[in-house]
């Protein structure tokens, strides 16, 4: 990131209006996100802060049609829920717009006809599903099978949820269209498609080859995953009658996918900030001074790191991510967090339930951050930190300093007299502390980051009980006042150096020292030993932090518990048709014990294990590696189905398949066999 660089446009993954805001976006896109937007902005950077609503997606027309209402009533409600939360949380957009807004559809239409007429798509005519009794073409979401990979029963079209595997719908074993329960039919239709590996050699050069080392290894390593298993056209266009029409001759019914709309939100909703405050969009987007990063989850890499700069590449005039910073995912209590079964803590929740106590759960979330690998939020862990360090270590040195500075000094801050070298050495510590902040939030480590800041206030109590001031006033006041104009030196220090992790905190801080009318920034910091001249009036003093008590986190607790006890919060998939006793009768079932097991390299749920089935030993793969740890899987009693034809999953021959359910919490349970006793090789019937 080069502090030389004109403009900055940051952007979030724009979060899709089928559902309200949890504690996993948080702490993956939006709470970094704003942590960076903000401390460039303290450096007197131009930003441009950029997110908005995601409204094309097919989840919104499913959950539209379920509801029995409109998409249109969809997203004008979790549009308002989201926006609202983003405001009370304190989230720093420049702009939060909507992908429904006509100018996001005439952006995305504009970019749509600048490709096609530089003959970029290719337009290729293939048999789609299509539901004869819907009488329509049927989206990947639309489309329920078994998973050619995998053998799960209820793979989507565009994805199998149970090994992790990329799908077309076309490849689905005995699909059903999830508009009527029919079976579907193939039918002709023509699709424009964007040739991703037309610009295989330009996401090589730009990304493999060109060694961005500054990028995080769970996003070089997806790219270059995807890369070395060679680039694949893919569809920009699908037959919907929910998204942005298609706007070129011949493509009556059909409307832009919506991975190739949502990007160009970004854009889109630049451009209407821009208009609104007098700025060309163009510099924020064309600009090459300009940088350009993207906060995403680990989910969206490919999108923002392969197929999105293609789209901009091939345009021709637009700028390239400097860099993508996609964090891991959140789980809640040692779970995935799960939206379907209400395993989340929402954030418009949060905000009822725990007003005014925005920042804790930004620097709970910033502290515990899923940066390099998956992170566990617990409400213990929130409640510990905010007792034991906002509180007792951040709250408590601010307190101390001015609750003292009224008491003896009735709130004016005192001359300082000679320094020793105590107090030098602190206020050298402070003078240091912008620029090992900020480089640690320029590298995206905004965990390293908080913690830094946390480490500023330590000092500051070691400084305050170092020094016992309350003692050393009835034998030393001179020496008294240099100790609190030290200590109250720090605490401006605090007050600055914290807005981008604790912004509600910071407002409160400075109302208490009246530091806006002194104009202090980290400049000033990292230059000044005064940051707070003698007789400046500090304000009234209140508690930045209070105390969480075991009842408020036992009633979390507690709440998560009934939602996981609540048969009712479980969804039932609809049971199958009946099938004839031949057809079960078929199936060769058999126990079998697994004697190995490990990870398949590079994927985070396939588990390969050699499963002894009596008469001989059998490799099967499987996707439980995100349920169960390898070294639990040894020696555990197994049902299997043994006659199931061996099929290939990312270069593996599994030969079987294991049987297993899925609880309330989206869990996977082995429907192991009552009695371990059975000889491995017996028939189950």
């Amino acid at each position: 990131m080069s502090k030389t660089a004109s403009k900055l446009t940051i952007t979030a993954a724009l979060p899709y209006t089928n559902g309200p805001l949890h504690i996993g976006h948080l702490a993956g896109v939006y709470v970094p996100a704003d942590i960076f937007a903000r401390y460039w902005r303290a450096q007197n950077r131009e930003v441009a802060f950029i997110c908005g609503s995601d409204e094309h997606g097919v989840a919104i027309s499913m959950k539209a049609r379920n509801e029995g209402i409109s998409p249109q009533e969809v997203i004008d409600t979790y549009d308002g829920i989201i926006r609202k939360a983003f405001q009370d949380f304190g989230i720093s957009f420049d702009n939060y717009s909507r992908t429904s807004k006509p100018v996001h559809h005439e952006t995305a239409q504009a970019f749509f006809k600048t490709l096609h007429q530089k003959e970029v798509f290719q337009e290729i005519t293939s048999e789609q599903l299509y539901d004869p009794e819907a009488q329509a073409f049927l989206a990947d979401r639309y489309v329920t099978g078994q998973c050619p990979q995998c053998g799960h029963p209820e793979a989507y079209g565009d994805q199998c949820e149970a090994c992790g595997s990329s799908l077309n719908a076309t490849e689905l074993i005995q699909p059903k269209s999830t508009l009527s329960g029919a079976t579907p039919e193939l039918k002709e239709t023509k699709h424009w498609f964007l040739p991703l590996d037309q610009y295989e050699s330009f996401i090589d050069e730009w990304i493999i080859q060109g060694h961005r080392s500054d990028w995080k290894p769970n996003v070089y390593g997806q790219v270059k995953s995807w890369v070395d298993n060679g680039l694949k056209p893919r569809a920009v266009t699908r037959d919907l009658d929910w998204g942005i029409p298609v706007p070129v001759e011949g493509a009556q019914g059909k409307v832009l996918y919506v991975w190739f709309d949502a990007p160009i939100g970004y854009i889109s909703s630049t451009k209407e900030w821009a208009e609104q405050n007098g700025k060309n969009w163009e510099d924020y987007w064309k600009d090459p001074q300009t940088e350009l990063v993207h906060f995403i989850g680990k989910d969206n890499i490919v999108f923002h790191c392969i197929i999105f700069p293609i789209m901009l590449k091939a345009h021709g005039d637009y700028i390239l991510p400097e860099n993508v910073p996609a964090n891991e995912f959140l789980n809640l209590e040692g779970k995935k967090i799960s939206t379907s079964k209400n395993w989340a803590v929402w954030l418009h929740e949060y905000l009822e339930e725990f007003p005014e106590q925005q920042d804790v759960l930004r620097y709970v979330l910033t502290a515990n951050a899923p940066e390099t690998k998956d992170n566990d939020f617990t409400w213990k862990d929130f409640q510990t930190r905010n007792n034991s360090e906002l509180v007792a270590i951040y709250g408590n040195f601010v307190n101390r300093v001015l609750v003292l500075s009224q008491k003896y000094y009735d709130g004016v801050v005192p001359a300082a007299g000679d320094y020793k070298s105590q107090d030098t050495a602190l206020l050298e510590a402070v003078g240091l502390m912008p620029e090992k902040i900020g480089q640690a939030i320029e590298k995206y480590r905004f965990r390293e980051a908080s913690q830094i800041l946390m480490q500023l206030a330590r000092l500051g109590n070691k400084y305050l009980a170092d020094e016992e001031p309350w003692k050393q006033i009835k034998t030393d006041a001179v020496r008294v006042q240099t100790i609190m104009h030290t200590a109250l030196q720090v605490t401006a220090a605090l007050a600055v150096l914290s807005e981008p992790f604790l912004p509600h905190t910071t407002q409160k801080l400075k109302k208490m020292l009246h530091l806006d009318a002194l104009g202090l920034d980290w400049q000033n910091i990292a230059t000044a030993q005064e940051l707070l001249p003698k007789d400046h009036q500090l304000g009234e003093v209140q508690l930045l932090f209070q105390r969480i008590e075991d009842a408020s986190i036992e009633a979390q607790i507690q709440k998560l518990e009934t939602t996981q006890n609540d048969t009712t919060a479980m969804t039932f998939e609809p049971q199958k048709e009946s099938i004839p006793f031949d057809t079960f009768e078929a199936l060769d079932l058999r126990v079998g014990e697994i004697k190995t097991a490990q990870r398949v390299p590079k994927t985070d749920k396939l588990m390969q294990m050699e499963v002894d089935l009596g008469y001989e030993q059998r490799t099967i793969v499987s996707g439980i590696a995100q349920h169960f740890d390898a070294a639990s899987l040894i020696g555990k009693k197994v049902s299997v189905v043994a006659n199931l034809a061996p099929r290939k999953i990312r270069g593996v021959q599994s030969q079987g398949m294991l049987l297993l359910a899925e609880d309330a919490e989206g869990q996977l349970i082995f429907m192991s066999p009552e009695d371990s006793n059975l000889p491995n090789g017996a028939v189950i019937r």
